[in-house]
């Protein structure tokens, strides 16, 4: 899916996957943030949740994304919440992101096309996090084998994802320890899809049928509301895994 359907239709969420202000909070937790704690996130979409723990635990935090429409509600959030001090936002490719300056947690939530999968991924991360820090990455897993037809509906192979004990032996054989996760529920994940049906329902209602980006948009509210009622809200989980370097 192009990146520009992406923020028509997340144009009215804050949290940009299947999580809520509550999730994210059980996250911090996890991660047992302190005031002097720092925290890069790759592909932070609106960086809703740095600038939630910066307000809540007063950490300090950069959010790279490549986005320039994500990075620009992240910026009008950050200084709606009085944390320019604290924030430092970046509009740039996280692929591609590096820093010279080590981070006490690196995250990359539910944007691991950015190291071609989770291990790829956690090898981008760890060049950039404290030793003994802590990484953040979202995934998706199969909660149960899909059907062909799911497949076929969802427009993923069944190798795209893998079920929650294949993510865990991933992340083992990659040299990392589980010590946290913290998974989406059914009305998270309702509330992240089905926020997406009104945005883009109003997007429909107020431009022309011969607009240059109806038919997608259109595409993306029919076949997406289709597909996640009959197959994704049954197969397909999410869920933040919290992980250290095995010793």
């Amino acid at each position: 899916m192009s990146l520009y359907l992406h923020e028509i239709a997340e144009a009215n969420h804050k949290i940009l996957n299947p999580f809520t202000e509550e999730k994210l909070m059980t996250v911090a937790a996890a991660c047992r943030l302190r005031a002097d704690s720092t925290v890069l996130d790759l592909a932070c979409g609106k960086a809703e949740m740095l600038a939630q723990w910066a307000h809540h635990y007063r950490i300090s935090g950069v959010g790279v994304d490549i986005s320039s429409v994500f990075i620009e509600a992240a910026r009008a959030r950050v200084e709606e919440m009085g944390l320019v001090d604290r924030i430092h936002l970046v509009e740039q490719d996280a692929a591609s992101y590096h820093s010279d300056v080590s981070f006490d947690v690196v995250s990359c939530i539910g944007a691991t096309w950015i190291g071609n999968g989770i291990v790829g991924t956690l090898k981008l991360m760890q060049e950039m996090v404290k030793p003994d820090g802590i990484l953040l990455v979202g995934e998706p897993y199969w909660i149960d084998p899909p059907t062909p037809e799911a497949m076929a509906a969802i427009d993923m192979n069944e190798e795209d994802y893998v079920s929650l004990e294949k993510t865990f032996e991933r992340i083992s054989e990659a040299g990392y320890e589980l010590v946290e996760m913290v998974l989406a529920n059914q009305d998270s994940w309702d509330r992240y899809e089905a926020g997406q049906w009104r945005t883009l329902d109003e997007w429909l209602r107020n431009h022309d049928d011969d607009h240059p980006q109806a038919a997608e948009v259109r595409h993306m509210l029919v076949h997406g509301r289709d597909t996640y009622i009959r197959y994704q809200r049954r197969y397909l989980g999410w869920g933040v895994f919290v992980l250290r370097m095995a010793r």
